[in-house]
């Protein structure tokens, strides 16, 4: 019923099912933030499900990561598709996070790959830092110096 009253005005109704009870439902997702965190040198700061600081604002930073006079969002994707949406919500997100960059946060494996290739180069040109070079400089403590596209 409501598909057809959607239907009327042009929209296309979407849905998501998710197994109830205790277990963890962003499971991946906590792993995937947990592989970046356990490259962070010990003096960095973390913190996990960070508001924007817009009072009434309902989101929220995965993580953010920061050190001495810098600070960076992190946004964990473990199935990305839209290309499109994801860049405008992320730079939606940095504007409005007062953050020094964001650090795009993937999964290993073949779709995480084919998600980068589809997405283009304005997308990729986006997270400028190498991730190999963003990660080694987080494992020293230091300021990764922009934006990256990391895949752990």
């Amino acid at each position: 019923m409501l598909a057809r009253l959607l239907a009327i005005v042009g929209l296309e109704l979407g849905a998501k099912a998710f197994p109830g009870g205790q277990p963890i439902r962003d499971a991946r997702h906590v792993e995937l933030l947990g592989r970046l965190r356990a490259r962070l040198h010990r003096s960095l700061r973390w913190a996990t499900e960070v508001p924007l600081p817009i009072p009434g604002d309902q989101r929220a930073w995965d993580a953010l990561i920061s050190g001495s006079g810098w600070l960076y969002g992190v946004e964990a994707e473990t199935a990305p598709t839209d290309s499109q949406a994801m860049a405008r919500r992320i730079q939606l997100k940095q504007r409005d996070g007062k953050v020094d960059g964001v650090l795009l946060l993937l999964p290993r494996g073949a779709p995480s790959r084919r998600f980068v290739r589809g997405a283009g180069v304005s997308f990729v040109e986006a997270y400028p830092v190498p991730a190999r070079r963003c990660l080694e400089l987080l494992n020293v403590g230091a300021d990764p110096g922009g934006s990256s596209l990391i895949v752990l």
